[in-house]
């Protein structure tokens, strides 16, 4: 396989990856989701109502794609049993309410 091709494909696998988990998102069962199974978390962590850790001034997140791969980590590091499109879900509510990247 050539490097260009290489490219190619991960590319097309990374947009396919962020667009299947982004696509048709619901952003109050989204938020819904975050309030029950991630504030306390980010509470414990930040303090206050814990939407800190995302407004924070050195915030980690810097991407849609690292919002993504950030909500899957939680996701999985807590044991959450959330489908694809729960992530979905998470990540647009987060992105629509803190982070305001462009996709």
């Amino acid at each position: 396989m050539t490097g260009l091709f290489k490219h190619i494909s991960l590319t097309s696998f990374l947009f396919i990856t962020v667009y299947s988990v982004t696509s048709n998102a619901d952003v109050d069962n989204g938020k819904d989701l975050h309030n029950s199974n991630c504030t306390s978390c980010h509470v414990s962590i930040q303090g206050g109502d814990g939407s800190g850790i995302y407004t924070r001034e050195n915030r980690r997140i810097e991407s849609h794609p690292a919002l993504i791969k950030q909500v899957k980590r939680c996701r999985d590091s807590l044991g959450v049993p959330w489908p694809d499109e729960h992530v979905s879900d998470v990540v647009e509510y987060l992105n629509s309410s803190f982070y305001k990247f462009k996709k």
